[in-house]
């Protein structure tokens, strides 16, 4: 007799998946959000906008690329939410809006709930530090499609911003600071160099390089740092022109997406040491400096350009929060682009 499970779908796990997650999800409930008896959407209470005098809806979505391969080979899964939060959220910190909420899309090979559970859990996680909320989200089950033990996470998120202060290029001028915010790591860019350097060179997930001071698997699993709530806080403070979240295309071209077309951005890289993760694999993989530079973003998750007057303060505010960061350049006259020197 055909059936449903037959073909490879199991619905009593996707609905046990569901209850493991349920506790770690309430974690990042923000008072707006209104329950939906049905579960078929999530729902926001959207008089919160009442206070803003035109508020703009800011939106996101990503998701934490070929880094979850590694995740399914390590048999590690309560860390890629914090990937796909940081993605997806400071995305829209960029801008200067508050996270308000998310919700995300796990297709996978078969439903392992508790797999499913702690993929969703750091999700979840991840959504309180940022303070947003987890409203939604689906799970589909793809036999044929995928192997068992594969899968795919991805989110979107959305936010909100006064329109007099919204964040951006046309803010930047001559004289303003470059301020750098450290990543945990490689966070969720330059996986598929990370695995061609795997697959190519005597490097191992379980091989732990001296420098390193722990196996490398562990080191690339290393989640996300989130910055929105930094970033809002440095807003708050004052004097901040633009942010630039350091992802795909490395420092440099992310940077120059936040300058208007006539000035540049001057970086020193003798402003930081390049943590030992980016040695480790440009040593082993032979990798070109320039190569390095569009690849990853060698220590640099975050940047913020502010006025000149409010540097200091900035690199106080951040220091108290906990959060690594450095001068780490200036803005010049220039055509809308940014050199490392």
């Amino acid at each position: 007799m055909t059936s449903y499970e037959a073909a490879g779908v199991d619905i009593a796990a996707g609905e046990r998946a569901v209850e493991l997650m349920k506790s770690r999800v309430a974690r990042s409930r923000r008072p707006e959000v209104v329950d939906d008896a049905s579960g078929f959407a999530g729902l926001f209470d959207a008089s919160a906008f009442l206070r803003y005098k035109r508020p703009l809806l800011a939106t996101s979505t990503d998701g934490v690329g070929t880094k979850v391969d590694l995740a399914r080979r390590l048999g590690i899964y309560d860390t890629i939410g914090h990937d796909l939060v940081g993605m997806v959220i400071d995305d829209l910190a960029v801008c200067g809006a508050e996270p308000l909420f998310m919700t995300d899309y796990i297709a996978c090979g078969k439903v392992v709930p508790e797999r499913i559970a702690d993929i969703v859990g750091g999700i979840a996680d991840a959504c309180a530090l940022a303070g947003c909320a987890l409203v939604g989200g689906e799970t589909a089950e793809h036999p044929g499609l995928l192997e068992a033990d594969e899968f795919d996470v991805a989110g979107a998120g959305t936010g909100v911003v006064e329109a007099d202060g919204l964040l951006g290029p046309d803010r930047v001028r001559p004289g303003d600071a470059v301020i750098a915010m450290a990543s945990s790591g490689i966070h969720s860019n330059g996986y598929s160099l990370v695995r061609h350097i795997l697959a190519t060179t005597d490097l191992r997930l379980d091989s732990q390089p001296a420098d390193l001071g722990r196996p490398l698997g562990e080191e690339l699993l290393t989640p996300t740092r989130i910055y929105a709530k930094d970033c809002l806080a440095l807003i708050d403070s004052g004097g901040v022109h633009a942010f630039a979240h350091i992802t795909g295309g490395g420092l440099a071209a992310n940077l120059a997406r936040s300058l208007p077309s006539t000035v540049d951005a001057v970086l020193r890289r003798s402003s930081w040491e390049v943590p030992a993760i980016f040695r480790t694999l440009q040593a082993h993989g032979d990798v070109l400096q320039p190569e390095m530079d569009k690849a990853f973003n060698l220590g640099v998750g975050m940047a913020a350009i502010v006025a000149p007057d409010s540097a200091d303060e900035a690199l106080r505010l951040l220091t108290g929060r906990g959060v690594p960061a450095w001068a780490l350049g200036e803005i010049v006259p220039g055509t809308g682009t940014t050199t490392l020197s």
